[in-house]
């Protein structure tokens, strides 16, 4: 019987805003905290399946981070900045002492951008993880578009507009057709707050040169034992990146997901589940 999730919620000051943060929790057991992506992502989004999972083994939390899911979506400037000052203020305010970190896509490069920034951090999943290169072959095309208001806003203009918009944006980032579940727990969470969250933090990291976020010289500064998973048909990032961060990195493990995309933790549950736990 797998463990019971709820959710909770939590007033946090970040960067001059208050804003109403959502989170969903549960277990007992050492803590191990859950950031999903951007966008088209949500703590239940990314996450329904592994937080049980975990939660017969530890205390899960998975925040739905500013302009996501149930939390608020301020009309303000999304950056990397702002993200890693909410995750630490959500990790204060619970008192939540030395947390195994998971991330997916933006998450874990929140995750690694914590623990670089001197968060205690008892150990690390990064999944197919932003942060861990300089850059990729879509970048130039989409940071023209996104530095062009009038582009930007076409480009995304119906991205929640409807469930077949948000079933071809779930397509073009998987490695199979996205299972109908998945597509309506995008939909229940995201709306056009959402794409504007997503649309100005893109506008902020993908710049003419490349990534504005690239930790990808500073892995020799971690010592936490870091799992990194990618899926193997991966269309946004690299696998490359987590193969060479395997290699750097002090104390990691790697697991490439045959027959997945970008989201090993809905695309392949079970497999990701049994590898996090056995890491964890």
């Amino acid at each position: 019987m797998t463990a019971e999730i709820t959710s909770e919620r939590l007033d946090l000051t970040v960067d001059g805003d208050d804003i109403d943060l959502h989170y969903r929790t549960g277990g007992d057991g050492p803590p191990m905290v859950f950031l999903h992506g951007i966008g088209l992502d949500a703590a239940t989004v990314s996450w329904r399946h592994a937080l049980p999972e975990l939660a017969e083994e530890r205390t899960v939390y998975a925040p739905d981070l500013p302009g996501h899911g149930e939390s608020d979506k301020p009309d303000r400037a999304y950056t990397t900045a702002y993200y890693l000052e909410t995750v630490e203020a959500f990790i204060d305010a619970l008192d939540i002492d030395a947390p195994a970190m998971a991330g997916l896509s933006m998450g874990g490069a929140l995750a690694l951008g914590h623990a670089l920034g001197g968060g205690d951090v008892e150990r690390l999943a990064l999944v197919d993880s932003y942060g861990l290169g300089a850059d990729a072959y879509w970048r130039t095309a989409a940071s023209g578009v996104l530095q062009t208001p009038v582009l930007g806003n076409m480009l995304w203009q119906g991205v929640s507009a409807s469930k077949p918009a948000i079933r071809t944006g779930l397509r073009s980032m998987g490695a199979t057709e996205p299972p109908q579940e998945l597509v309506d727990d995008v939909d229940s969470v995201v709306d056009r707050r959402t794409v504007r969250a997503m649309r100005r933090w893109q506008r902020s990291e993908f710049r003419r040169t490349g990534f504005r976020t690239d930790y990808s010289d500073r892995l020799e500064e971690v010592s936490a034992p870091t799992l990194l998973v990618h899926g193997e048909a991966d269309p946004l990032l690299p696998q490359a990146w987590s193969k060479r961060a395997a290699a750097t990195l002090a104390d990691s493990e790697l697991e490439i997901v045959e027959n997945c995309g970008h989201c090993p933790p809905r695309e392949r549950p079970e497999r990701f589940n049994r590898v996090l736990r056995s890491f964890c």
